[in-house]
């Protein structure tokens, strides 16, 4: 029985392993998520605040996003 019980320790060892990677493979993305979320709440704030302060450069903007997105589409 000493090749089973070595057996088994090994496969307990790596099932730990591969549970100990995967939590911090987890922690890692909850992380990046959040900053992710905070720095997309930031730029929405930040455009809002443009938007604002420049409605007339604000609507050419998007006048010329709209022109040069059609004509990208347009062409396929």
């Amino acid at each position: 029985m000493g090749t089973l019980d070595r057996t088994s320790e090994y496969v307990h060892e790596a099932t730990d392993k591969i549970v100990g990677a995967t939590s911090q493979a987890a922690e890692a993305l909850s992380e990046k998520g959040e900053q992710l979320l905070n720095a997309e709440q930031k730029l929405m704030k930040s455009c809002g605040k443009y938007v604002r302060a420049n409605p007339i450069t604000s609507i050419g903007i998007m006048i010329a996003a709209g022109f040069v997105l059609a004509s990208l589409l347009s062409r396929r």
